[in-house]
C-alpha cells in the first residue's frame, strides 16, 4: 500500500508563531509525533505533501524554510507554500517560494473572504500568476462559499484547483443539498479536483476538540455519506486522500475509514486516491 497524504500539517511554537492556536493543538506537532501517529495506521509506503499552517504571514518563507530542513522526517515530498495572492507584491513572494525546496503549490486561505477575493481584479491576477508557474492553487472556503470557488475556476480556466476538506460541508446529518448542488457544479471545471480531508475536524465539535479522549469526535457512519458525495461528483481519479493532521484526528481512524471506504466504493482505484492522484496534481 503507498500512501500519500496530500494535506499535513506541521508546527513548532517555538520555531514560528501561530496566533489561532488553542485547546489541545497548541503544542509541538513535528515529525515525531506525525510518524508516530502514522504508524498507528499500519504499514505503507509513506509520504506527504505539508500545507501551510498558517503562521503569522511574515514568516510564510520561514515556514517553508523550516519544513524543507525537518519535514524529510515525515516524508515530506512537497510544499503547498502561503502566498497573498491579492498583495502588490504578490508575484514577487510567488517567485520567492517558487524557487526555495520541494515548494509545489500555494494557499490563500479564502474561507470567510471567499467572494471578496474572488471578486479582486489583483487577486484574480496574482492567480494567473500560480496558473503562469505551474503550480496548484489549494482553494480552503466553507460550504457556503464553494460557488467562489467555482467563480475562480471559470475566471482563471489554466489554474488547478484543489478544494480542501470537501469545501467544509456541515457534518451533522444527511448532506445538506445546497453544498451536495454546488459541489457537483464545482467538479464541472475540469481542473479542480477534491480532497478527501478535514471531515474528522468538521464533525467534531470545539468542546470535543479540546478532550484527550478523542474516540468519541466522530463515527465512520458520520461521515461515508459525505466521501460517496464527493466520487459522484469528482469521479475517482480527481479525490486525494488528506490526513489533515493534526487538526483532524485520530489519524489512523481517519486514514483506515477512507481506505475501507474506497477499497468498496472504487476497489480499482484505490492507489489512485490514496497516492497516484496527489502525486499528478502536484506534479511530483
Amino acid at each position: 500500500m503507498r500512501v500519500l497524504d496530500s494535506h499535513l500539517h506541521l508546527w513548532d511554537p517555538r520555531e514560528l508563531d501561530y496566533t489561532w492556536l488553542s485547546g489541545r493543538l497548541d503544542r509541538t506537532f513535528g515529525p515525531d509525533e506525525y510518524r508516530a501517529a502514522a504508524d498507528d495506521a499500519g504499514a505503507a509506503e509513506r509520504s506527504a505533501i505539508f500545507v501551510q499552517a498558517e503562521c503569522v504571514p511574515t514568516q510564510s518563507v520561514a515556514e517553508v524554510e523550516w519544513v524543507a530542513r525537518v519535514g524529510v522526517a515525515a516524508g515530506v515530498c512537497g510544499i503547498v507554500a502561503r502566498v497573498a495572492l491579492e498583495e502588490t507584491d504578490a508575484t514577487a513572494r510567488l517567485a520567492a517560494v517558487r524557487a526555495l525546496p520541494l515548494v509545489v503549490g500555494v494557499r490563500r486561505l479564502m474561507q470567510d473572504d471567499a467572494a471578496a477575493l474572488v471578486d479582486s481584479p489583483a487577486f484574480l491576477a496574482g492567480a494567473r500568476s500560480v496558473a503562469d508557474a505551474g503550480l496548484a492553487f489549494d482553494a480552503c472556503v466553507r460550504a457556503h462559499e464553494v460557488p467562489q470557488v467555482t467563480r475562480l475556476a471559470d475566471a482563471v480556466p489554466g489554474l488547478a484547483i484543489v478544494l480542501d476538506h470537501l469545501g467544509k460541508p456541515r457534518v451533522s446529518g444527511a448532506p445538506d443539498p445546497q453544498w451536495r448542488a454546488d459541489l457537483r457544479a464545482l467538479a464541472e471545471r475540469p481542473q479542480v479536483v477534491c480532497k478527501l480531508s478535514g471531515l474528522p475536524a468538521e464533525a467534531t465539535t470545539a468542546s470535543a476538540r479540546d478532550r484527550a479522549d478523542d474516540a468519541e469526535g466522530w463515527t465512520p457512519a458520520m461521515l461515508m455519506p459525505f466521501l460517496d458525495e464527493a466520487l459522484t461528483a469528482f469521479g475517482p481519479q480527481r479525490l486525494l486522500f488528506g490526513g489533515d493532521w493534526p487538526v483532524s484526528w485520530p489519524y489512523a481512524r481517519w486514514e483506515g475509514l477512507v481506505r475501507a471506504w474506497a477499497d468498496t466504493a472504487a476497489p480499482s482505484h484505490v492507489d489512485d486516491i490514496m497516492y497516484g492522484n496527489a502525486a499528478r496534481v502536484y506534479g511530483l
